[in-house]
This record gives C-alpha cells, structure tokens and sequence, in this order.
C-alpha cells in the first residue's frame, strides 16, 4: 500500500527530480525551506535554491526576473502571505506580464490550525480566479501532487499550486493519469455528485463509502484544477446524478462551489446544489480535524449534507 505522505513532501521529492533533470530548475523561498520540506533539496541542489527570508513581495519579484531570464522557478511561501501580501506582484510581475512562474501556497485552508485566521488560507482561489492568466491546482492525495508538480514545471504560464501539511491518504481512481484542467474521478455514482478539490477530496470520499452502506451511491469528483475548470465532468455530474455538493478548503465566498454554482446557472441545468466550504464568519480554531469536523467537512459531516439534500423536496 502507498505510503501516505504530506502532498509537501511528495512536492519537494519531485522538485529535487526535475532539478536534477534540469539545471534551470530553481526554487526562490521565503524563509519557508523548513515548513516546505526543502532541506534535503538545499542540501542536494544548494546552486538551484535562493532565499529572500520573509519578504513575499520580493520573492514574487524575484521569481519573476528569473523567469524573464530563462529559468523555470518554483515560488514557495505560506499560501496566507504569498496570495494575500503579494497579490500585486502576482497581478503584475507574473500573470500581466506573462512569466510562467510556479507560485506554490504552502500550509493553505487551515493547515496552521490553531493560529487562527491570519494564518489561513481561504481567499486564495477567490482572488487567484479574478485575475487573467493563472491556472490553479489543489492536488487531492500524493498521486495528483506528484503529477500536478511535473505537469505544471512543463506548462508555460503562471500556475499556483496549493498545498497542505497533513498526511494524505491514497485514493483509488476509475481511470489512471492525470492531465491539468481534467477532473479525476474517484468514485462512481448514480445518486449523488461530491465535486471536491484538495485536501477535501478525501473527506467527500469517506462520506460516499459512509453512504454505500445505506445504498445511496455517490460520484466523488477531484477538481483538483479550479481554474480551469473541467467544465464537462460538472455538468455531468448535475445532469447524471440527482444532486451536487461542492466541497471545499476554502471561503463559500469566490471559491470551487460558486464557480461550479455560476457554470449550471448560466448554461441553464438545474440540480439540487449546496456549497460546502467556510461560512463568512471568523473562523473557528483547532486542528485543521477539528475545524474540518466544526464546518461540516468530514466524513459523517458530509453524509449528513447529502442526506439533506436528496430528501428536500
């Protein structure tokens, strides 16, 4: 059985691979070599790694210069700074002026757990999707890290790519591969649609096996690229089976559900929907289990949810 492993370390395992396939292969941190598991990279591939210490905006700046000059770089910072601090340069510096920089937000949702809000990470998708020329990734367990990784070092634009700390699970698949913009599915189903992104794919799929056991057959979906979106695999899932629950790490507000919620609306499919993500509240605070189990976004949490929604009326 696969080894479960934070989706952190899986992505600095194969930045070192890429590095060492490619000397252009540079990775720019902000004091974050620790918490991105990068020590064995800088000890590994000290002429392949800069670190500007706490100054995000640098850091975008200085990614971006690289980038201008030929080099293929990998931007690391905690995801609550990188996409909040730094949003100018990311504006600017990388999507307005076209350099392919990989900006990875490390710690995101509510990794940070009991710092609170100012440490969590759930504006990210909503301000990343408002600007033109980023794709945005959220890898659901150790397979789509490493794939999302190497795939995103080959695609020439901005990408973010989003990460949590937590040991990942490793969830099965009805078809082998991944491909950026393509949804995984994980789970077939004919009753209802889980369409989940990140490190909440798993708990979609812990409610869906908790419902099997009631005969309610669930789809559960990885949207692992929010942006952009499969928008194929989402009608599917609203026309296919007899309800949809989006569910992610995230604010309800700007996030995978509304993005899903605006695709039906405007081609006009109708379906039983409910956004499952963070309410416009000040967050609880815990462990990223606990916070998870507060809002509902667990195994029972969800089965509940779905519960709800086939029975309304």
């Amino acid at each position: 059985m696969e080894q479960a492993l934070a989706n952190l370390e899986v992505f600095a395992a194969t930045l070192l691979e890429l590095a060492r396939e490619d000397s252009d292969v540079l990775v720019v941190t902000s004091d974050s070599r620790g918490s991105a598991k990068l020590a064995p990279f800088a000890k590994a591939a000290a002429g392949q790694i800069v670190e500007v210490g706490i100054a995000e905006q640098n850091l975008v700046g200085v990614a971006a210069g690289l980038t201008a000059a030929g080099k293929k770089v990998f931007a690391v910072s905690p995801a609550c700074f990188l996409t909040a601090r730094s949003l100018e340069q990311i504006k600017n510096d990388v999507c307005y002026s076209d350099r392919p920089v990989k900006l990875v937000g490390i710690s995101a949702g509510v990794s940070y757990g009991a710092l609170g809000t100012t440490h969590h990470s759930l504006h990210d998708y909503a301000v990343l999707r408002a600007i033109h020329n980023i794709t945005i990734v959220a890898p659901a367990d150790n397979f789509e890290a490493r794939a999302a990784v190497r795939a995103a070092a080959n695609l020439a634009e901005p990408v973010y790519l989003r990460f949590g700390k937590k040991s990942m699970p490793h969830l099965p698949r009805v078809k082998p591969g991944f491909e950026l913009g393509k949804a995984s599915l994980i789970r077939e189903g004919k009753d209802l649609s889980f369409l989940a992104c990140g490190e909440a794919v798993a708990p979609a799929f812990a409610a869906a096996e908790l419902l099997a056991k009631e005969s309610i057959e669930c789809r559960v979906v990885s949207l692992h690229t929010v942006k952009p979106l499969d928008r194929e695999a989402v009608r599917k899932a609203a026309t296919e089976t007899r309800g949809v629950i989006t569910v992610e790490e995230h604010s309800v507000n700007g996030g995978l559900g509304e993005a899903c919620a605006a695709l039906l609306l405007q081609e006009g499919i109708h379906a039983r929907f409910r956004i499952v993500g963070f309410p416009d509240e000040h967050t609880v605070t815990g462990s990223q289990e606990e916070i998870f189990r507060h809002y509902g976004i667990d195994g029972p949490g969800l089965a509940a949810t779905a519960r709800s929604l086939l029975v309304r009326a």
